[in-house]
């Protein structure tokens, strides 16, 4: 059976429509009204508070810290400054990857990383001959994302700490509430939007402070389905939706290299050997297989296909995490894995993985669509990601 967060005693009362899902052994809400039109206003508009605290966290330190992360992720932590965030993935011996987080540099030996699977035994795997220490604070630190247009007001008004010059992928300290808090520049959202650490026992203090100060500023606590929207629309990535653990693939075709699936660009070769180096430095030189490709339904033909019928067009309220297949000369080019209507951007909108040579942007692709038990086409243009880019996300001052 699941249990609550350390915010459920607030998120219980406010969740009007009992809908929850399980995350990690957490109850998750997944939207707080009866229909989550709210809670994505309020991620894209104002201020949505979304409880993030059933991510994995570990907490890595030790006179060989710093040499483990770059044992274990395809980046160079060598790169990062103290009170720097960056977003990695990290793979087995043949290059695929197993999960993909973020991870904050503390100290100079001090790290917390946060990943969507249970990450403990592979890292002590890669630990063997090092000095160091990696602990499970996953049930210590509670965790919650403030997210929207109007989150760096919020934060301005509830925190003690600098938080009007926070850089992008960058982290302060301070107090919310008088609890101490960890606020990383950071989301899943795409939007200008924050993270914050705290201790599990002080959260609830946090919360409170946050949503009196954030009235002002129309808060809203926000469910999984409002961010899946919002995720999609950044062009976000999810563990077992957009890709699979190469821990839990069935078959070799589940596995995928970074390159694959957007994540080319956290592949650091230069750097010293890590775990999946030499299957990388292959693929390099022979390309990766597949891409990682955003896709823009053409919505003229999902009206005909349903005026035909004499309907108006359904357009589907939550995301779609079913997979369909994706065509190019009648032969199939891939999947689209996650699919959902943009209220932004007023488009309907797919993250799909195609054979590279389909994945040249402005490729006109088809997309398999279902109308009625009626198995369609229609034809999707490959277009860049992120679909939605704000730059709200990475301005300074942030209020």
């Amino acid at each position: 059976m699941p249990v609550g967060t350390a915010f459920h005693e607030r998120t219980l009362p406010l969740c009007e429509s009992l809908n929850y899902r399980e995350w990690s052994g957490y109850y998750a809400v997944s939207v707080y009204e009866i229909q989550h039109e709210h809670e994505y206003n309020a991620i894209r508009n104002s201020a949505a508070l979304i409880d993030i605290t059933p991510l994995f966290k570990y907490r890595v330190t030790g006179r060989d810290a710093t040499r483990f992360v770059n044992r274990v992720i395809s980046r160079d932590i060598n790169k990062v400054a103290v009170d720097q965030v960056i977003y990695c993935c990290w793979c087995d011996p043949e290059g695929k990857v197993i999960d993909d987080g973020t991870i904050t540099r503390l100290g100079e030996n001090e790290y917390r990383w946060t990943a969507a699977d249970p990450s403990l035994r592979w890292f002590q795997q890669n630990a063997l001959g090092l000095e160091v220490n990696i602990e499970d604070i996953s049930e210590q630190v509670a965790a919650l994302a403030l997210q929207g247009p109007t989150s760096g007001r919020v934060l301005h008004a509830a925190a003690d700490a600098n938080v009007a010059n926070l850089k992008y992928f960058r982290v302060t300290h301070g107090k919310i509430g008088g609890v101490q808090v960890d606020i990383s520049r950071t989301g899943y959202t795409g939007d200008l939007g924050f993270e914050l650490w705290m201790p599990w026992k002080d959260a609830v203090k946090v919360w409170d402070e946050l949503t009196k100060k954030g009235k002002a500023f129309d808060i809203h606590p926000a469910g999984m389905i409002a961010l899946d929207i919002a995720r999609i629309e950044a062009g976000l990535i999810l563990i077992e939706v957009d890709y699979i653990s190469s821990k839990k693939a069935l078959i070799d075709s589940q596995k995928y290299s970074p390159a694959e699936i957007g994540l080319g660009k956290l592949v650091d070769l230069k750097k010293e050997s890590f775990v999946g180096r030499e299957a990388l430095v292959l693929e390099q030189k022979e390309g990766a297989e597949r891409s990682l490709v955003g896709l823009e339904i053409n919505w003229n033909e999902v009206e005909a296909l349903y005026d035909k019928i004499g309907m108006a067009p359904q357009v589907p309220s939550m995301a779609s995490r079913i997979a369909v297949p994706v065509y190019r000369g009648g032969k199939q080019a891939g999947k689209a894995t996650s699919t959902t209507w943009s209220p932004t951007l007023k488009k309907m909108i797919a993250l799909a993985c195609v054979s590279r040579e389909h994945s040249a942007v402005g490729t006109t692709l088809h997309m398999e669509l279902t109308v009625e038990a009626v198995r369609h086409t229609v034809s999707a243009k490959v277009g860049a990601l992120p679909f939605f880019n704000p730059a709200r996300k990475t301005a300074v001052p942030v209020i």
